[in-house]
């Protein structure tokens, strides 16, 4: 069975895509720049702070699903510059604390809204 998660408290999907999809035990959050919800702007200049706020849209979608951070089994963090991986780094263990997800981090050419930072999840419902 497959369900669509979404919530207020992170920004609408820019695309023809859902916030997140519930498939089973698992819970697929599409991948979240650093957007403000109410503006639909990137919050911050840095990719630290781009990531924080994709962090915390992450953790409102989860919310809706009845998750939390701790659920995530993995992650995909995409920068625009591999310099970036410290600093990102760094807030990314502020959100993940403890029995930490799976994750891949890439260097990519470009991300939509030219952000600095886009973070995907998946969660499992145990």
């Amino acid at each position: 069975m497959k369900k669509t998660i979404s919530s207020d408290k992170a920004p609408k999907p820019i695309g023809p895509y859902s916030q997140a999809i519930e498939a089973g035990n698992l819970v697929f959050v599409s991948g979240q720049l650093g957007l403000d919800p109410a503006t639909m702007k990137l919050k911050g200049e840095t990719a630290a702070e781009q990531a924080h706020r994709a962090l915390e849209n992450i953790g409102a979608i989860l919310e809706a699903a009845g998750l939390r951070m701790e659920d995530v089994v993995k992650t995909t963090v995409l920068l625009k510059d591999m310099n970036d991986f410290a600093a990102v780094n760094q807030i990314y263990g502020e959100f993940l604390k403890s029995n930490y997800p799976a994750r891949a981090t890439y260097q990519v050419v470009r991300l939509p809204m030219d952000a600095l930072v886009e973070i995907e999840a998946v969660a499992f419902r145990g």
